[in-house]
């Protein structure tokens, strides 16, 4: 079922969208294999908003409005791009706020230390969050003993999910019966 859904959305992205999921080479130009933006190794040969997903810290909306804002083709192989280009993408990754892109698609805003709003890719936005659940735990609150005890932090329910250990279960009667018999002949 769920892998007919994945086909039908293609389909009906095919017919609303024709040519959007092509990629798109320009001709005559050279396509580089690997690339590498801000600390993350890249195929050169997909298309440059399904790349830029791969990058911690970029998801699907934010990789859009680059591409928009920069106004390159998103569908366009990501190795085809000039070197220019590619430190100018890689500059708007750092710093959105100097192309105009709106704070509220940053992914740090009102940042707890200076109050100002950031977007953080890569090593940095790993690094960031690590710290954050590190200073919830050194804080004692609520969400720091979730992480602390591997505990989902959400409020999801845990009655049948988000089990660890051994498992505790009930011991069918044969089983039990054979139990005490080897036990009695010790």
């Amino acid at each position: 079922m769920y892998i007919y859904n994945i086909l039908l959305n293609i389909f009906y992205l095919n017919i609303l969208m024709p040519g959007a999921l092509k990629l798109i080479i320009p001709e005559g130009g050279t396509l580089k294999d690997v690339i590498r933006i801000v600390g993350v190794e890249l195929d050169g040969h997909k298309p440059i908003i399904i790349e830029l997903r791969k990058v911690p810290g970029v998801n699907w909306r934010f990789a859009n409005a680059v591409c928009s804002v920069l106004k390159i083709n998103k569908w366009q192989a990501l190795g085809s791009l000039t070197d220019e280009e590619l430190e100018k993408l890689e500059d708007c990754l750092k710093r959105p706020q100097n192309y105009g892109i709106p704070s509220w698609m940053l992914n740090r805003r009102r940042d707890p230390k200076d109050g100002q709003d950031k977007h953080l890719v890569g090593p940095d936005w790993e690094i960031q969050v690590k710290m954050d659940i590190k200073r919830e735990i050194e804080l004692n609150t609520w969400r720091g003993h979730r992480h602390t005890y591997k505990l989902p932090v959400r409020g999801q329910r845990t009655r049948s999910h988000h089990r660890r250990g051994s498992t505790v279960g009930v011991i069918k009667s044969k089983e039990l019966r054979a139990q005490q018999k080897s036990e009695n002949k010790e």
